[in-house]
């Protein structure tokens, strides 16, 4: 692909439209939460800007904006911070900032890492204090949206020697460790609840959850990205074993498919019913969760996994079933993330595997911006969606963001997508 794709001219139209803070209606500048939220609110605008001015596509000057924005009072840390919200969405900004002008931001970068730092460190001693006690985690414990993955990861990226990513590391080795309730025996990451995190009648006896943003997939995917530089502690290679072991048992009968999560009705009698089309997507499905097990894969030497996990992306993308229930263009659950996965995934494939990934991108740009449409339209569009908005997972800063290297770029400059675990 070339940066003549419409996909392209998207991603300039919404930067345009978001040049500055003050072009976002004060309706959503005014909410509690938007100065913090990455998945929402300013950072993840400001990541956008950050990345373009850092692939020489614009100036520095609206990043700078956005950044002041969003540093211009104190943040959420502790426990009611996660990757997504709070300090460390505000660290994951300024770190991707931080690493094409060494220098800007270190002081605020500094307190926020120490502060991230010892707020992990304590998540952890909660968490192996729960195990301790028998009770089953929350989502929120170990996820990458709210949970220790996500801290996790950017602990890895901005001190990966350090205590504080160990101790994250060995309680993830941990979580993978089976638990008995009763006369069964369950995944250490098994939940009580529904996915939503709350009690649902839907899931009587909780589930194991198996998407990358809020299941074991972020996890997995954390392993192998420490493992791949180096960074491990022990049971590491285990702990890896276990998570694919799960989902090997739970891949569909029907294909290389594997289910959003297993209640325990099916662990009882482990009949893989599963929808034989599910929206594809970095969140949940077999699009983000054949890329976690290719890092997986990649990290330990498992060639067969390798090519069973790129086989499955490839074959995921190209369906026309599992294209079909995809109606999103967004990051988290859309083609503009589907099309920055396979792009990220081909640049590890095999070059049969790659040869087939980097064929099917302009197809997935395609579904964002079709040929002979209007990218100011789209645009627009993007932007006044209810409940969408110029957000970066769900919005139009990060449709703009995830179009960037698959329509000509090359890949992400800043790192802005280390935040989702698939780089």
């Amino acid at each position: 692909m070339t940066d003549q794709h419409p996909a392209g001219q998207l991603s300039d139209a919404v930067a345009c439209r978001l040049a500055h803070p003050a072009s976002v209606p004060g309706s959503l500048t005014s909410r509690p939460w938007w100065r913090q939220s990455l998945a929402h609110g300013a950072p993840g605008i400001a990541l956008l800007h950050i990345e373009r001015a850092a692939a020489g596509l614009a100036p520095w000057q609206p990043a700078h904006d956005w950044l002041t924005c969003v540093t211009r009072a104190p943040v959420t840390a502790g426990a009611d911070s996660h990757l997504f919200y709070g300090a460390p969405a505000l660290a994951h900004a300024l770190a991707c900032a931080a690493a094409q002008r060494p220098g800007s931001c270190m002081r605020a970068l500094d307190a926020l890492d120490q502060a991230i730092a010892a707020d992990a460190r304590t998540r952890v001693a909660h968490a192996h204090a729960r195990i301790d006690e028998g009770r089953l985690p929350a989502l929120a414990e170990f996820d990458v949206i709210r949970g220790l993955a996500g801290i996790g990861s950017h602990l890895l990226r901005r001190d990966p020697d350090g205590n504080a990513v160990r101790a994250v590391l060995e309680y993830m080795v941990r979580l993978t460790e089976p638990v008995t309730a009763g006369e069964e025996t369950l995944p250490g990451w098994w939940t009580a609840c529904g996915p939503a995190g709350r009690d649902s009648d839907r899931f009587p006896g909780g589930h194991a959850n198996l998407g990358v943003a809020h299941g074991i997939g972020g996890p997995l995917a954390l392993l192998a990205k420490a493992l791949r530089q180096g960074i491990t502690v022990d049971g590491h290679r285990e702990a890896i074993g276990r998570i694919c072991a799960w989902l090997d048992r739970w891949r569909a009968d029907t294909g290389l498919t594997w289910p959003y999560w297993v209640s325990r009705p099916q662990l009882r009698s482990g009949l893989r019913d599963f929808p034989a089309a599910q929206r594809l997507g970095w969140c949940y499905g077999t699009a983000g969760l054949a890329r976690a097990q290719q890092l997986a894969a990649l990290a330990t030497g498992d060639s067969a996994r390798r090519n069973m996990a790129e086989h499955a992306l490839a074959r995921a993308l190209a369906d026309p079933a599992q294209r079909a229930v995809t109606t999103s263009s967004s990051l988290c659950h859309g083609y503009a993330g589907l099309a920055h996965l396979a792009a990220a995934a081909a640049a590890d494939a095999t070059p049969v595997t790659a040869s087939r990934l980097h064929a099917l991108v302009p197809g997935l740009l395609d579904a964002v911006q079709p040929a002979g449409t209007d990218p100011e339209s789209t645009a627009a569009g993007l932007l006044n969606t209810p409940g969408r908005g110029p957000g970066f997972l769900e919005g139009a800063s990060g449709v703009a963001l995830a179009v960037l290297p698959a329509s000509g770029s090359p890949a992400s400059h800043s790192g802005w997508d280390t935040c989702l675990l698939i780089t």
